[in-house]
């Protein structure tokens, strides 16, 4: 265990590098109002290095929201609307043949920014989905013969509906299993939609959002999260909390034995602890809890569970299984 001096050493860094949080923050409420778990979720895939989905019904600002982020944070935006005609080439950019040079010379696309908005994603063909996975997994793309890296940070958010289906396709596991998190964006209450109404109703755009970081801030707070201190118990904690969603009877959960099909890989042990380190880094802290991991429990699970045709029958959803592997994995 690291020393009560290195960890408040680190505490004082994180409580300085974090500050640039606040300043973002103060700009995005200066747009989006409500949805304040929901923008938490994104500086945390942000911090984590990672990728996020975000499910809702439309009109509820998933759009804004990330604009708005990329916006705040001084970062290149693309927003990518998906559709059954899409091709990768759009996605990814092609080879142009140049008649004065008599050669082709590769275009880049749209991905080459560093906040991606991938609007409607399942609505976007097989093929598209492939092109799309590399880039979020090796943050590269290839174009031709060539290969291009894509620039950091990259991050990917995408929207899906999840009322409509007529037109769809559903995302291939393994790229639901490259979204760090699967955030489910929800309706303001009945006060925020009060100031939603009196803020937005107006025929003028909504007001400019201020570039208040910089990119190395976002770096410098990835190598600290990197040293925030993680107890044997909590690792042990997010192992129990993953295995039991493979292997409930051992868990002690027979319960739960036909309810999973099946359950969640190890890269989400490896996203919980990533999401939980960040999350500490939001709260200012050196070390984190099995609270922090709680906190991005679902987030990080619940497109990583499958159910079985028996619990959907039974109205039973992932959270629910969640919740039981949550109530009864022990806590250290």
């Amino acid at each position: 265990m690291k020393h009560d001096a290195e960890l408040q050493e680190l505490t004082g860094e994180i409580t300085e590098a974090s500050a640039f949080l606040d300043k973002a923050a103060q700009q995005l409420s200066e747009r989006v109002i409500g949805q304040n778990k929901v923008l938490e979720k994104v500086f945390i895939a942000l911090l984590a290095n990672g990728h996020i989905l975000l499910e809702g019904v439309p009109g509820l600002a998933k759009t804004l929201i990330v604009r708005t982020f990329a916006s705040a944070l001084n970062l290149a935006y693309r927003r990518i609307q998906f559709t059954p005609d899409m091709l990768p080439a759009d996605l990814v950019g092609t080879m142009v043949y140049n008649p004065k040079e008599l050669e082709f010379y590769p275009r880049t696309g749209p991905v080459f920014a560093n906040i991606i908005l991938a609007d409607e994603i399942n609505r976007s063909p097989a093929k598209v989905q492939s092109a799309l996975l590399e880039a979020m997994q090796e943050r590269q793309v290839t174009i031709g013969d060539h290969s291009f890296v894509l620039p950091e940070p990259f991050m990917v958010l995408a929207t899906q509906n999840p009322v409509e289906h007529e037109g769809t396709y559903l995302l291939p596991e393994a790229q639901l299993d490259r979204f760090m998190m699967k955030v489910m964006v929800g309706y303001p209450s009945y006060d925020e939609e009060l100031e939603i109404i009196e803020r937005s109703a107006k025929t003028s755009l909504l007001p400019d959002v201020s570039s208040v970081v910089e990119r190395d801030e976002i770096q410098r707070s990835r190598e600290l999260i990197d040293r925030i201190y993680v107890d044997t118990r909590v690792k042990r904690y997010i192992v129990d909390l993953v295995t039991a969603s493979r292997d409930p009877v051992s868990a002690g959960l027979e319960s739960l034995e036909k309810m999973i099909e099946y359950g969640a890989s190890p890269r989400a042990s490896i996203f919980l602890l990533l999401t939980a380190k960040a999350h500490a880094f939001l709260r200012q802290r050196a070390y984190i809890t099995p609270e922090d991991v709680k906190e991005v429990a679902f987030d990080v699970l619940r497109h990583r569970i499958r159910p079985t045709y028996e619990a959907e029958a039974d109205n039973v959803h992932p959270e629910d299984c969640i919740r039981q592997i949550l109530g009864h994995v022990k806590v250290p």
